[in-house]
């Protein structure tokens, strides 16, 4: 049993369980808290709906129902549901008579929720009916004072003859029209305000004029029972002549949302209705106001429990969702189900098995069995909180293949380094760390919040953590602290005795080292940016060459632990050989440059060596004029020779990739195929006879591809000639490293002197004044920019570089993740909406 790291997966077995019927349902509750077992389905060919439990999960199906519904009926009416206690979480498995109790329980109070419900409903109509009724009856008063105004008005006009008669005054229509027979009807309701504007519209075009209509706006909010929703509402009376007419007007309020109400043209009886209506409102609020309490009552008796109600009956439904994919033996009346399980957590889970039987009192235990097979495994990789982070980067990427080497365990230490190189700041480190180191201190209690993005920036709480201190040490290698310089050591160059603070001097060396990082006396130089660019340029690419080089040696392991190590000569060799060839030669002549005094002088005060080297340029003509080297461009003695024998083992290094696997897989699958014809009649015995036990009920033989040979040298052509480009591209990509670090300082710098700095000339009360407005903005954009849009930044980038150029030197990313059954998933969804 191999030990658990992060080097590797864990190591699966894939177990074969026989569980006694009468204990099937608490033994898989069990294997659902522990959540070690992924469960393999031994009935692919059987439709969902003809499965054993489906009347069982239809049932469920509707308690879940229920159960929604009442967990809806709680947020309508804003009444908190009690949380979930960790007791009632890691609950034991229901017996039948329990959960039929609780189904009993659940429609009890659905039918009287729903009850209620609707009875409240049809009282807020009601009580909506009411309500506008009343404002017509109040408004129309006014209506029909107006109304018989005008009428008199029309009926005088009618007598006098005069120039404002109508147009169609000796119409033959009009000739038999007796002005005392002139009376008009009327249409009352409501309407939605926002439609007035397009109903007046619609009834002065569609009776063309021939109608006197008045509205008003209700003042009081009306509620729609049907959305809950406030609606705003105007009162409309509308005075017409002829039945015709009248009917047209009650069609087209009905068609546009309108509600017609019938009310008397007396105004007595007006007033008497309005009386009326108000005191059936008043009874009318006192029952609406009853039948809430008592609802609301029974609601909060609901959410004491609708969270473990809830828990109970996805638990329920997960079990038997997972029951399904088993088999059922009919004469030994057990369920035999298969899955993957942890190897070195077998005995927890026949432990939970036997905690399952014991709990149920039966004297059958259930029998676990480890079977052989050659069916790919899924991957699991066991982590923690601090480790959790940075392997979910690596899953992102890809899940690993069966026990091949885990790039999640170097990105614990990588990836914030690379951030760091480019995020090097000791004031920024400092302001990371402690973000983090706060929501590391009290995870506990920020655990809670489901913040989309917070819960992002939680769960790589120690990852940030991590990139915070690394920031510090670059920071400190850079020294640089919000743009400052810090002079913690003796400096190794001093200023002239005589100078001007207004002229450019050259500063003196004094024989002196700085201790650790930048000498603070570069800061502030006109030739610091060449410094410096210098300097981290190189260092990306030492760091960068570095990493490419150890993830190829990762591909040893690999090959060691599958048995391939012909593989170690045939593909790792000469990859490293090539790459070192060229980039790891160009590492040496960076160090070896570093290492030199190229400015010291002999005892006659020359020169000793030659200007220092261009190193681009050198390797350049490497590969133009091979084993020849200017001497006054010379690094080293004996630099040309060296350069040919390297340049020579980089070309030889090129078909040896290209061939040499593919004719080893050639041979070795010549070899396969005379064995299998030697050992055919063999096979045809073996075929006979029955399956034994301790291997799978199916086939673990996959069906292995033909070797093609063509196909193989087409894929490890294109396989050479990837190699070959990104050891070129990717060691250039690397160059990010620079470039974001660069940017990095330069914009540090820029807002310091344009927030702060520029007041430090200033004096008296603006000085201060501006000190203070400058820092407020100088943290703000620090924080804004700096912290999450050039961290945002230096993240991504360093995360490409862990994918693309140092996963994809080894990792094969194309496992099957480990899931399995476990309820802690299954009950996020209702952690979540809490």
């Amino acid at each position: 049993m191999a030990p658990s790291t992060l080097f590797r997966s864990e190591e699966m077995s894939l177990i074969q369980l026989y569980i006694p019927a009468e204990v099937a349902q608490p033994s898989v509750a069990e294997l659902g808290e522990l959540g070690k077992v992924q469960f393999r389905d031994l009935n692919p060919e059987v439709n969902a709906f003809q499965r054993s439990f489906v009347s069982e999960i239809r049932r469920l199906d509707e308690m879940e129902r229920q159960c929604r519904f009442l967990q809806t009926q709680l947020q309508k009416n804003e009444i908190p549901t009690r949380p979930l206690t960790p007791a009632a979480y890691r609950s034991r498995a229901r017996s039948a008579q329990e959960v039929d109790d609780l189904e009993e329980t659940l429609k009890e109070y659905e039918s009287r929720i729903s009850q209620m419900n609707s009875s409240y409903e049809s009282l807020q109509r009601r009580y909506l009916q009411l309500t506008e009724l009343r404002h017509v009856l109040r408004e129309s008063s006014g209506f029909f004072e107006q109304a018989d105004s005008r009428q008199d008005t029309l009926r005088n006009s009618f007598d006098e003859h005069d120039d404002s008669a109508p147009l169609l005054e000796n119409d033959a229509e009009q000739a038999h029209f007796n002005i005392e027979n002139l009376h008009l009807g009327y249409v009352t309701g409501v309407i939605a305000r926002s439609r007035i504007q397009t109903f007046e519209r619609v009834l002065w075009r569609s009776l063309r004029g021939n109608l006197y209509m008045k509205s008003a706006e209700i003042d009081e909010p009306i509620v729609d029972p049907d959305t809950d929703s406030v609606v705003d509402k105007n009162v409309f009376c509308i005075f017409a002549h002829g039945t015709e007419i009248i009917a047209k007007i009650k069609k087209i309020s009905e068609s546009l949302g309108g509600t017609l109400y019938g009310i008397d043209d007396s105004a007595d009886k007006r007033r008497d209705a309005l009386l009326e209506v108000t005191s059936r409102i008043e009874d009318l609020n006192n029952v609406l106001s009853t039948t809430n309490q008592t609802r609301r009552s029974e609601l909060i008796k609901v959410s004491e429990n609708v969270t473990a109600w809830t828990t109970i009956v996805r638990k329920e439904k997960a079990i038997y969702h997972t029951m399904n994919l088993f088999n059922y033996d009919v004469n030994r009346k057990c369920l035999i189900a298969e899955g993957w399980v942890p190897t070195n957590d077998i005995p927890l889970v026949q432990q939970a098995l036997k905690e399952a039987t014991d709990a149920s009192g039966t004297s059958l235990p259930s029998i676990l069995t480890e079977l052989n097979t050659k069916k790919t495994r899924p991957t699991y990789h066991r982590t923690n909180k601090f480790t959790e982070g940075f392997q979910g980067i690596i899953d992102a990427y890809g899940i690993a293949r069966y026990r091949e080497v885990n790039p999640g365990l170097f990105t614990i230490i990588s990836f914030p380094f690379l951030f760091a190189m480019m995020f090097g700041d000791i004031g920024h480190g400092a302001l990371l760390f402690l973000i983090a180191l706060y929501l590391c201190v009290n995870e506990k209690k920020l655990a809670s919040n489901n913040g989309e993005i917070f819960k992002m920036f939680f769960g790589g709480r120690y990852m940030m953590l991590m990139m915070g201190i690394f920031s510090i040490f670059t920071g400190a290698i850079y020294n640089d602290m919000f743009s400052l310089s810090l002079n913690v050591f003796k400096s190794g160059f001093d200023l002239p005795s005589n100078y001007t603070s207004t002229e450019s001097v050259e500063m003196i060396p004094n024989g002196d080292v700085y201790a650790f990082g930048f000498d603070p006396a570069w800061h502030g130089a006109e030739n610091f940016l060449l410094f410096s660019n210098s300097y981290k340029m190189k260092q990306a690419i030492v760091v960068g060459v570095i990493h490419m080089s150890f993830a190829v040696c990762l591909n040893v392991f690999n090959h060691i632990y599958y048995k391939r190590k012909a593989f170690v000569w045939l593909e790792f060799l000469p990859q490293i050989l090539f790459m070192e060839s060229i980039f790891g030669y160009l590492i040496f002549c960076i160090m070896y440059k570093w290492s030199v005094n190229w400015w010291e002088l002999d005892s006659e005060g020359h020169h000793i060596r030659n200007a220092p080297p261009n190193l681009l340029n050198m390797l350049i003509y490497m590969f133009l004029t091979p084993g020849k080297v200017n001497p006054e461009e010379q690094l080293y003695p004996g630099q040309g020779p060296v350069q040919l024998i390297l340049i020579l083992l980089a070309v030889v290094c090129v078909p040896w990739m290209w061939f040499g696997k593919p004719f080893y897989l050639k041979k070795e699958a010549s070899k396969h195929h005379y064995a299998s014809v030697a050992v055919d009649d063999d096979e045809d015995e073996d075929e006979e006879q029955p399956m034994i036990q301790g291997t799978s009920h199916e086939e673990d033989d996959e069906g292995e591809e033909e070797f093609e040979f063509s196909e193989v040298m087409i894929h490890q052509t294109i396989h050479t000639i990837e190699f070959c480009l990104n050891c070129i591209s990717n060691t250039a990509s690397y160059l990010r490293l620079w470039a974001l670090s660069l940017a990095h300082a330069q914009l540090s710098s820029v807002l310091w002197d344009m927030t702060i700095k520029l007041w430090f000339n200033m004096t008296g009360v603006v000085a201060v004044v501006g000190l203070v407005i400058g820092f407020a903005l100088w943290f703000t954009l620090t924080l804004g920019i700096l912290l999450c849009m050039e961290g945002l930044s230096a993240f991504l980038h360093a995360l490409r570089l862990m994918w693309v150029e140092f996963d994809g030197k080894f990792y094969n990313g194309d496992g099957i993740k480990f899931e399995p059954f476990t309820f802690i998933d299954i009950l996020e969804p209702t952690t979540n909406n809490e």
